[in-house]
């Protein structure tokens, strides 16, 4: 995925989930932070930051923040981006054989999931889940409790008995991180509920990006410790 009107700033503050302040140009510019995680160990006073500039005149802001440095690590913070990376991803991978259908946003009993496949091997079942939280260099998801996370593992583990092959695929947005695992520490229910789903059947996987200050797509597999 393509970003455009992408430009260097300084990271200054948070003011809360959806605003930060940036300086960029010379100049303090208020900036929509597009992720409403806590990302404690990203958003630190003096972080190289990318932004992309808007020229909507009815925002409230001109900037939206895509992406930090942690260290040398550039990491795409922009939490509507594991969709369309996963997207991309599938439809040049070939991973799924015979693939003949995706539908975005499929919504099967109680939950709407990401995607909805058609493969030679049947009914597919997606849910994609974007990665921030780097530890130790061990990818980590949630950075705060998901409760929506857990009722979406439950349900896709029972869609199993309605013929469906499910999935869940964290896209890591990120590169050179050593495996995947669940925050236990910060919600062992999803922890415990992602272990239990994958020996009912759920298949786990974990794909980290190629990031750049205007671009990210889908790299290679990561080991996944459950």
């Amino acid at each position: 995925m393509q970003y455009n009107n992408i430009k260097p700033a300084k990271f200054l503050s948070r003011s809360n989930r959806f605003l930060c302040h940036i300086e960029i140009d010379g100049r303090v510019e208020a900036c929509h932070v597009k992720n409403t995680g806590r990302l404690k160990e990203l958003l630190i006073p003096g972080a190289g930051v990318f932004v992309r500039e808007t020229d909507n005149p009815n925002r409230k802001t001109k900037y939206d923040l895509i992406g930090v440095y942690k260290g040398d690590r550039l990491v795409n913070i922009d939490s509507q981006v594991p969709n369309p990376v996963f997207q991309e991803w599938v439809e040049n991978s070939g991973f799924f054989p015979g693939l003949s259908l995706i539908k975005p946003e499929y919504r099967y009993k109680q939950s709407r999931f990401d995607f909805y496949l058609e493969t030679k091997n049947g009914k597919v079942l997606v849910e994609v889940k974007g990665v921030t939280l780097e530890i130790d260099n061990a990818a980590m998801f949630p950075d705060a409790p998901t409760e929506r996370g857990v009722k979406h593992i439950m349900e896709l583990a029972g869609s199993i008995n309605d013929g469906y092959e499910p999935w869940i695929i964290f896209i890591v947005q990120m590169k050179n991180v050593d495996y995947f695992t669940p925050n236990a520490a910060t919600h062992p229910e999803f922890a415990r509920a992602l272990k239990e789903a994958a020996a009912k059947g759920v298949k786990v996987l974990a794909l980290d990006c190629i990031v750049t200050p205007d671009s990210i797509r889908a790299a290679d597999f990561i080991p996944v410790r459950l």
